[in-house]
């Protein structure tokens, strides 16, 4: 892993082959751009090219042993680090959340902050604090990218 932290570079993806006794920091191979793992005991060129075509296409490839490890982490840090903090993976609030499906779904801010108990300005202001987090001009804006992002 130090070895790949010295070749980062941001659009830099990945493949470790490795043997069955690896086991990985899931957070720093992800940062590092690990996006797929080989069992050195399975490697085939055949195999090799077929991981390598998957990494290409933005998809990851790792073991099933791996992949379970890989969802502990996750589940681990929502529980342990985020949902303390109030938040959810995406960064985003559960009320934030809450106020941009409900605005997916085509309610309007009085009908937002009806249906959640918020004052009609704290919804404008959840809607202007994820404009300025996310860098977007409106509030269609900001919906149609949580929607295209898979935030909702």
């Amino acid at each position: 892993m130090e070895l790949l932290r010295t070749w980062q570079a941001p659009s830099v993806r990945f493949c470790l082959i490795v043997d069955n006794s690896w086991h990985a920091d899931y957070s720093m191979a992800a940062e590092y751009g690990v996006r797929a793992a080989l069992w050195r005991a399975e490697f085939t060129p055949a195999r090799f090219v077929d991981v390598i075509w998957r990494i290409s296409k933005g998809w990851a490839d790792f073991p099933a042993s791996l992949q379970g490890g890989l969802l502990d982490h996750v589940h681990r840090v929502q529980r342990d680090v985020l949902t303390p903090r109030g938040l959810t993976a995406s960064g985003l609030s559960a009320r934030e959340i809450n106020v941009l499906r409900l605005a997916a779904e085509g309610y309007v801010i009085a009908e937002i902050s009806q249906e959640l108990c918020y004052s009609e300005r704290t919804i404008k202001n959840i809607f202007y604090g994820l404009m300025k987090q996310l860098n977007l001009r409106n509030r269609t804006h900001v919906v149609s990218y949580a929607i295209r992002s898979g935030l909702i």
